[in-house]
């Protein structure tokens, strides 16, 4: 007698009307219900004892008549997943997700016992939890809304503290920052251009936001390539420099508009690279430039005599 399908590619199951016994206890099967499988027909006592999967919850065994419906595994770690329900609600079925087998009515949530037959579950170690449950126990709350970040959602997390990703906003336009950068300014957030735009310093010459480096004169914020010479327009950073009416100047510009001249080499007297000088009514001498006209010895820290245009030492004025 043929036996009638119990799913495609599965055992068959009938009734017997000829002569046939159980492959195993080689009982006659002639008026009972029995299970074709490849190697030949069962009894169904036969069937569950052989075939039949042991419910991980109950340990008992899942017999013949709870089809199978199967789901993804939940992920360890709190991995979402959802038994997938056959078309029928009756008979009862046999679910199970990665290698464990469990009754329908055994399949529930392991703190609320809520069936997790039609609902999405979560795996936390060995335990099957429902959405509810492991939400509350173990997922955490977004700071700016206060509700909880479901397992698998889109979130950001920062400074211990954790954001829905549409919920982590710059303060100032209020658009969501993603996986932009963003600069933190007590208890609120910015966006880089926002931040630029309202805390970072301006240059004095461009009036464009400094974001990095720079140098400061006279306590105001420049960028090094807008610290220019005011003559020349060579780059300033690094370098010496010295200023007039609070214009910076290099020491090459400065020394040919405003330092004085010495008067025996007639280059400027800047007093840089420790350099000094003397001077006597309208005139100024570098050190080294400050000799006697005659005999060329220095007169630096000694008397000397004026003689029209030339200075000189005692010893030479004497000889006039």
């Amino acid at each position: 007698s043929a036996g009638l399908s119990a799913g495609e590619g599965g055992p068959q199951t009938g009734t017997m009307t000829e002569c046939f016994d159980c492959d195993n206890c080689k009982e006659s099967l002639y008026g009972r219900k029995y299970i074709q499988m490849d190697n030949g027909p069962y009894c169904i006592p036969c069937y569950d004892a052989h075939f039949a999967n042991t419910c991980d919850e109950c340990k008992e065994l899942i017999g013949h008549d709870c089809r199978v419906s199967t789901g993804p595994a939940a992920g360890q770690g709190g991995s979402p997943g959802r038994p997938v329900p056959s078309s029928s609600r009756c008979p009862p079925q046999e679910l199970y997700y990665e290698d464990r087998h469990y009754h329908e009515h055994c399949f529930r949530c392991f703190r609320c016992d809520r069936s997790l037959a039609d609902e999405p579950f979560t795996c936390q170690g060995e335990e099957l939890l429902c959405n509810d449950c492991y939400c509350s126990e173990f997922s955490s709350k977004c700071i700016a809304c206060e509700k909880t970040v479901m397992p698998g959602s889109r979130k950001l997390e920062y400074n211990g503290q954790t954001w829905h990703e549409h919920c982590f906003i710059c303060s100032s336009c209020q658009q969501p920052i993603g996986s932009r950068s963003f600069i933190p300014d007590q208890k609120d957030y910015y966006c880089v251009p926002c931040y630029e735009s309202k805390f970072a310093p301006r240059c004095t010459r461009c009036k464009k936001t400094l974001t990095k480096g720079g140098v400061t004169y006279r306590d105001e914020p420049w960028h090094k390539e807008c610290f220019v010479c005011t003559g020349c327009k060579t780059p300033l950073a690094g370098q010496q420099f010295t200023s007039q009416d609070d214009s910076p100047y290099c020491i090459k510009c400065f020394g040919s508009l405003y330092a004085k001249k010495c008067s025996a080499c007639t280059k400027p007297i800047t007093g840089f690279g420790g350099g000094k000088y003397v001077s006597f009514e309208d005139r100024h001498w570098h050190h080294n430039c400050f000799n006697c006209a005659r005999c060329n010895t220095s007169l630096v820290g000694k008397g000397f005599i004026p003689d029209n245009d030339e200075i000189l030492c005692r010893d030479c004025s004497s000889d006039l």
